[in-house]
């Protein structure tokens, strides 16, 4: 049985077609895709940007990606960006589990950037808050709904 959240809430209020794949806890994304039986470039790594001067910001990549903050820095203009620390993301992302952020900074009121090497056509898996389900989508219905800037940042290539 899924857990409702923010997330699969908008999905639904949005009338967005999903599936909740509920699998052993996993604190990775690798992990996660690995638990769902999904390709790693098809779920998403969350991470939350922070900018001590400017707002913090959502990057999604693969999980099969690294980011490379040095070129975030660069296409952004930011040159002091770092990963968020756990205290940040739990003001920000309350309702959810460290590190289980869902790829909709939107509903959060933060910046989405998507990394270009998502594979467009296909799904999108993300976790929806928790370290214990997974939710897949269409990519296109993930852009519709998060608006995302597209970026090429990932160590993947």
């Amino acid at each position: 049985m899924s857990t409702p959240n923010r997330a699969t809430t908008f999905l639904e209020e949005q009338h967005v077609p999903f599936e909740t794949l509920a699998h052993r806890e996993s604190f990775t994304s690798q992990g996660v895709a690995a638990a769902c039986h999904v390709s790693g470039w098809n779920l998403a790594k969350v991470l939350l940007i922070h900018d001590p001067q400017g707002p913090p910001f959502v990057v999604v990549m693969p999980a099969s990606c690294r980011l490379d903050i040095a070129e975030l820095r660069r296409r952004t203009g930011r040159t002091l960006l770092t990963l968020a620390r756990e205290e940040e993301m739990k003001g920000l992302f309350p309702d959810c589990e460290a590190g289980a952020l869902p790829p909709f900074g939107n509903l959060y009121g933060l910046p989405v950037f998507v990394d270009a090497c998502f594979p467009r056509g296909q799904e999108l898996i993300f976790q929806p808050g928790n370290h214990h389900e997974a939710v897949r989508i269409k990519y296109e219905d993930f852009e519709r709904l998060a608006r995302p800037i597209l970026t090429d940042v990932c160590c993947c290539h």
